[in-house]
C-alpha cells in the first residue's frame, strides 16, 4: 500500500467516513471556532520526542526493551494539580525500576496522562427516574453532573483540555529533567503508604541492589551512569476525539510527515478501530507510533486489515497491539491473534492490557476487577508468547498513585466489602499504589525464575 504521503491523506480526510463516538454539538459555528483557535496553539509534544519513543518501541519489538503503559482510565481536569501528578510519576517510577531489576532489560515509560481526558461509551444517553440526557463522555466533552447544562457538549471544553494537558506534561518533564527520576535517589519516589510489610521490605531489597550496582560501576569506571540519572517519559491517550486530535496535528516539511503532537502515542480502541471508519483513516495518516486495542470481537480478517492499512510500510516500532482478552478468553484468542498478524509477515509490538477484559460488577454494584485474574491474564500472555515464539514487550496498566480501593485482591486481601471505602473512579475501577507495585513485583518475580520462558 501506497504511504499517505503519496495518497490523498490529509488531517481532515477522515471527515469523509463514517465516526464513532464523537460527540453532538449545538453550536458548529462555535465549535469551529475553537478548533481553529487550537490549530493555531503550540504542539504539546515536538517531532523527535515521537520520534525517539518509535525507536525504542522499535527495541521491545526485538525483545531488547520492555514497554510500561500507565495511568488513569480517564483523567479530570482536577487531577491537572502537582500533588496528583507527582503520585502517577512515582508509581511509574517505582514499577519501572523493579522491572528493571526483574527484567534485566531498559523499561520505556509511556503515562496513560497528560490528554486522557475523552472516554468511549456503550450508549449516547444515560436515563435517570424517567429524565434521559446526554452520556458523560470525559472532561474534554461534557461534565458530569446530570443535568440538561452539564450533559450539553462544549467545544470551550476542547481548550481547557489542551491546557490542562500541556500543564501536565509540562510538570511531569521538568521532575524528570530536575533529577527526580534518579535512580540514585529512588527516597523521592516514596509514597508513603505501603501496608504489607512483606511487599515494603521486598521493594528495599530492590532499592538496595540496584543502589549497590551503581555504587560499583561508577566506583570502577569513575564516571556516573547517564541513564540512571535521567529517564525518558512519554505521554500517550486514545485519540477518540477526532476533532481535537485534528487540530493538533501538524505536516512538519524536514521530516516529511504529518504527526499528531498532542501526545507521543495515541491508541484506537475497540469501539472506534472499524477497518472503513474514520479513526483507522486518520491514524493512518500520522507519522507517531500508535496502539490498536484488540479484544475477542475482533477475527483474524479485521486485525489483518488493521496491521496492513495501519502499517503498510511494516516500520519497525510503528504499531503496537494491545492485546486486552480477559483471563477467561486469553488461552483460545491470543494464540489466534498471534498467528492471523504472522500471516501477514509484518511484526509489530505485543502489550498486554490485562484490566479491560475482567472488568465485573462487584455484590454492592460497583464496577470492579479481581487481582487474581488481572494477575492470571498477564501470566497465561508472557506463557503464550513463549510457546509461540513471539514475545510480550510491555503491559498496559490503569493505575493510580492514591491509596483507592477500586480492585479487589492484591497483598492487602481488599474483597467486595472493602470498595466503598476509597471508591473514587468516575469511569472504570484501577489499581491502587500497593496493587500496581506489587503486579510489577509478580512480573519481575515470573521473569527471573523463568517461568515466562
Amino acid at each position: 500500500m501506497r504511504s499517505p504521503e503519496t495518497t490523498s491523506w490529509h488531517c481532515a480526510s477522515w471527515q469523509a467516513k463514517p465516526a464513532q463516538q464523537q460527540p453532538v454539538y449545538d453550536d458548529p459555528i462555535a465549535l469551529q471556532r475553537v478548533v481553529a483557535e487550537l490549530s493555531r496553539l503550540p504542539p504539546i509534544v515536538v517531532s523527535w520526542e515521537v520520534e525517539a519513543l518509535r525507536e525504542r518501541l522499535a527495541a521491545a519489538q526485538r525483545g531488547q526493551a520492555f514497554l510500561l503503559q500507565g495511568g488513569d482510565c480517564a483523567e479530570t481536569f482536577g487531577d491537572c494539580e502537582s500533588d496528583t501528578i507527582v503520585k502517577k510519576l512515582k508509581i511509574l517510577l517505582q514499577m519501572s525500576l523493579v522491572l528493571l531489576h526483574g527484567l534485566k532489560k531498559p523499561i520505556i515509560r509511556v503515562g496513560r496522562m497528560a490528554g486522557q481526558y475523552a472516554k468511549p461509551r456503550s450508549v449516547d444517553t444515560e436515563t435517570r427516574d424517567g429524565v434521559t440526557l446526554p452520556s458523560f463522555r470525559g472532561d474534554l466533552v461534557n461534565h458530569p453532573e446530570f443535568t440538561a447544562a452539564a450533559r450539553a457538549a462544549d467545544p470551550d471544553l476542547l481548550l481547557r483540555g489542551y491546557e490542562r494537558a500541556a500543564l501536565t506534561l509540562n510538570f511531569a518533564r521538568a521532575l524528570v529533567d530536575g533529577g527526580f527520576a534518579d535512580l540514585h535517589h529512588p527516597e523521592y519516589w516514596d509514597l508513603g503508604f505501603i501496608k504489607h510489610a512483606e511487599l515494603k521490605d521486598a521493594y528495599q531489597r530492590i532499592i538496595q541492589s540496584i543502589g549497590d550496582a551503581l555504587d560499583f560501576f561508577e566506583g570502577i569506571s569513575g564516571s556516573a551512569v547517564h541513564e540512571a540519572t535521567q529517564v525518558d517519559f512519554y505521554a500517550s491517550h486514545e485519540g477518540l476525539h477526532l476533532l481535537y486530535e485534528q487540530a493538533q496535528t501538524r505536516f512538519i516539511p524536514r521530516q516529511n510527515r504529518w504527526y499528531n503532537l498532542s501526545t507521543h502515542m495515541p491508541w484506537i480502541g475497540m469501539r472506534t478501530a472499524k477497518l472503513e471508519g474514520a479513526h483507522v483513516e486518520y491514524f493512518r495518516g500520522i507519522a507517531n507510533p500508535i496502539g490498536v486495542k484488540v479484544g475477542t470481537a475482533m477475527d483474524a480478517a479485521w486485525l489483518q486489515g488493521l496491521v496492513t492499512t495501519l502499517n503498510p510500510q511494516n516500520q519497525p516500532g510503528r504499531l503496537t497491539l494491545i492485546h486486552r482478552f480477559g483471563a477467561k478468553d486469553i488461552a483460545t484468542a491470543l494464540p489466534k491473534a498471534i498467528e492471523a498478524v504472522r500471516e501477514t509477515g509484518q511484526t509489530v509490538l505485543w502489550i498486554c492490557d490485562p484490566m479491560h477484559g475482567n472488568t465485573e460488577t462487584s455484590t454492592g454494584g460497583l464496577k470492579t476487577r479481581r487481582f487474581e485474574n488481572i494477575l492470571k491474564e498477564l501470566d497465561t500472555a508472557f506463557r503464550l508468547h513463549a510457546q509461540m515464539g513471539s514475545y510480550l514487550g510491555g503491559v498496559h496498566i490503569e493505575l493510580t498513585g492514591d491509596d483507592v480501593t477500586e480492585c479487589t485482591g492484591g497483598a492487602r486481601g481488599l474483597t467486595d466489602a472493602d470498595l466503598q471505602r476509597a471508591y473514587r473512579s468516575t469511569v472504570d475501577p484501577r489499581l491502587n499504589h500497593e496493587q500496581a507495585l506489587e503486579l510489577a513485583m509478580l512480573i519481575a518475580e515470573r521473569s527471573q525464575s523463568r517461568r515466562y520462558g
